[in-house]
């Protein structure tokens, strides 16, 4: 068996899982983490992203995941299987999937691999955008059903989280565009399994354009971790900034796509979702 070092952190008290077999491991949901409907989605991808890095086989580090909610995560113990499935010369390739009282809620692929260096550019910049203690960049406050916003400082520049009760004063949003620095509270130092929840803690961008609360959910996450360790390690405890919008909404579903920059403008990690909607 594969131990675990005792969390520290109220994150890693979330994520923690145990090797019980090689290939198998326990973990348990944690009510600081609860989303609307089940735990928060990127406390789950991030879960499955430690599975891995636990791993003794592992190559490398984290390249890509894709994680697909296909059911309902319910409060109590959980089991992770994470296999991997072919390892190269420069990248490995995981197939992971979540489970409870034998039926599979989540699953997931991930893939791990070694950077070399290379000739590299950067085409998207960070934007320029007044500093998290700015005067006018305010702490967003989440209502108490949505537990796990009380575990990160997100602080918008624009596109905040619309009212719970909107009035009929309160129009539609024209775009779907929200930005804003967010780091984990208490402060972490930042590493691949937090940027991996970070990934996902843009609300959905239905609730701007509508301007009110909708039911939804997401229903697949892609993240690409663009960081090296060392990129990573120079953020510390520093707030991210993130950017997400939608390119259409229709037919119950819409795309996300989001972005996050270290403090020092470097692109960390780019992540797309597919969402489901009613309304």
């Amino acid at each position: 068996m594969t131990g675990i070092d005792a969390p520290t952190h109220p994150f890693d008290t979330a994520i923690a899982v145990e090797y019980t077999d090689a290939h198998r491991l326990a973990g348990h949901t944690c009510p600081d983490y609860a989303n609307m409907v089940g735990p928060f989605g990127g406390v789950t991808a991030a879960a499955l992203l430690r599975a891995v890095e636990r791993h003794p086989e592992r190559v490398g580090d984290p390249l890509s995941l894709t994680v697909n909610y296909a059911g309902p995560i319910a409060d109590g113990p959980f089991e992770i299987t994470a296999r991997p499935v072919r390892t190269n010369r420069t990248n490995q390739h995981w197939q992971l999937e979540l489970t409870q009282d034998g039926a599979v809620t989540t699953t997931a692929t991930a893939v791990f691999g070694i950077r070399r260096d290379t000739w590299s550019d950067l085409e998207l910049s960070m934007p320029s955008v007044p500093g998290p203690d700015a005067e006018d960049v305010v702490p967003q406050i989440f209502p108490d059903f949505i537990a796990w916003g009380r575990n990160y400082d997100l602080r918008f520049v624009a596109g905040a989280v619309p009212d719970v009760e909107p009035t009929a004063e309160i129009p539609e949003n024209p775009d779907s565009v929200s930005t804003l620095w967010l780091r984990d509270t208490p402060v972490r130092p930042l590493d691949f399994a937090s940027l991996t929840a970070m990934s996902d803690a843009f609300y959905p961008r239905v609730f701007l354009r509508r301007g009110r609360y909708l039911p939804a959910g997401t229903i697949s996450l892609t993240v690409y971790f663009h960081a090296t360790p060392e990129e990573l390690a120079a953020q510390g405890t520093e707030y991210l900034l993130g950017r997400a919008r939608a390119n259409r909404f229709g037919h119950g579903h819409f795309d996300q796509i989001a972005h996050l920059w270290g403090h020092d403008g470097t692109l960390l990690a780019t992540s797309h979702q597919l969402v489901y909607f009613k309304g």
